[in-house]
């Protein structure tokens, strides 16, 4: 009796281990930096490679979702046609930049309490479908150490927003505003506004896209 039960467990255990895993599909929801993401060295790209370079591709679709310009009520709006008609099991939302430099460049940002409430809206339609959902705080406007940065200010106003918003509907963070100021206080030496993980104070350069990509390996790809 013992060795039959012995068999049946070893078999159930077989079986367990070929049973094949649900594919998952990750939408990257954002603004220009994830609209760039899909490019030959845009962060989705990357974290594809990674992806391929684990043998885990048939384990994963990575699909980019951003626009130019977009913030969180631009999201909200296209979010029907654009996420949830893909049928996502997962979906990462990174915005906010646009959120705060256009107040300063077009004077059309989005004050806090109103990117609050657009956030939390689009939350409760993906955790409706079950989809999971990640959030990014916004990485940079300007690369300078010293903050300095003119927007540095409300950048991190904004991004405290993201972290409790989180908190509160229960989803990770992929806290890319922490991870910049980090990796910049040590590769920054010169105190410079761009050219570290960007090129232009915003836009990732090739050695942001990867630093991105490998921040979120670690929450996504298991």
């Amino acid at each position: 009796m013992k060795k039959q039960h012995l068999l049946i467990v070893f078999s159930l255990v077989i079986m367990a281990w070929n049973i094949p895993q649900e594919k998952q599909h990750i939408i990257f929801f954002g603004d220009s930096i994830t609209q760039a993401g899909v490019q030959p060295d845009g962060y989705i790209t990357v974290l594809n490679k990674m992806i391929a370079d684990k043998g885990a591709s048939a384990r994963y679709q990575l699909t980019g979702a951003g626009i130019g310009g977009n913030k969180i009520y631009d999201l909200y709006l296209r979010v029907e046609d654009d996420v949830l008609s893909k049928n996502p099991t997962t979906v990462v939302i990174w915005v906010g930049v646009n959120d705060v430099w256009h107040k300063q460049t077009f004077g059309t940002g989005t004050d806090p309490d109103k990117f609050e409430k657009f956030y939390n809206a689009l939350i409760k339609k993906f955790q409706s479908k079950n989809i999971r959902v990640l959030l990014c705080t916004p990485g940079a406007i300007g690369e300078k150490t010293d903050f300095s940065n003119e927007l540095d200010g409300d950048l991190n106003k904004y991004s405290n927003i993201i972290r409790t918003i989180a908190k509160n509907n229960n989803c990770p963070v992929i806290d890319l505003r922490k991870a910049f100021l980090d990796y910049n206080v040590k590769n920054n030496q010169d105190n410079k506004s761009k050219d570290i993980l960007t090129s232009d104070g915003v836009y990732l350069n090739k050695k942001g896209n990867e630093f991105v990509a490998e921040k979120m390996s670690e929450v996504l790809i298991k």
